[in-house]
């Protein structure tokens, strides 16, 4: 199983910006397909924002147009940059790995679908 740290994140002003960081381990980075989910208080994990090994994207509805995921192969690091935060993005945010997880499927939202997750970094944006 691989290894994923998150950085970033902490306390932002509403409207504000803010970039998550994920580094992987070698094995993490190399599965299909990286992910960022979002679990707000008393909530299950949601997808955020997939990216696969081709550089394919896609976004929730809540995160298209105000996030963007990227990542960078030589440093294996995930990012996502978040803008125009808003009170309910407040959470903790996770990456994850998945060698099945495919960009445009059924499944890419599912957190089943994911094999390594980090240990997740709290967001917390306030008006």
């Amino acid at each position: 199983q691989g290894q994923l740290v998150e950085s970033g994140g902490g306390p932002v002003q509403a409207g504000g910006s803010t970039r998550l960081a994920c580094e992987a381990s070698a094995s993490s980075y190399s599965r299909h397909a990286m992910a960022w989910f979002h679990q707000a208080p008393g909530s299950g994990r949601e997808g955020v924002a997939i990216i696969d090994s081709d550089g394919n994207t896609a976004y929730t509805k809540s995160a298209k147009g105000r996030f963007t995921i990227s990542k960078d192969d030589y440093k294996k690091t995930l990012y996502l940059q978040m803008n125009s935060l808003k009170n309910e993005d407040t959470g903790v945010y996770y990456c994850a790995a998945g060698e099945d997880a495919v960009v445009g499927s059924w499944y890419e939202w599912l957190p089943t679908t994911f094999e390594d997750w980090g240990q997740g970094i709290q967001v917390t944006v306030s008006s």
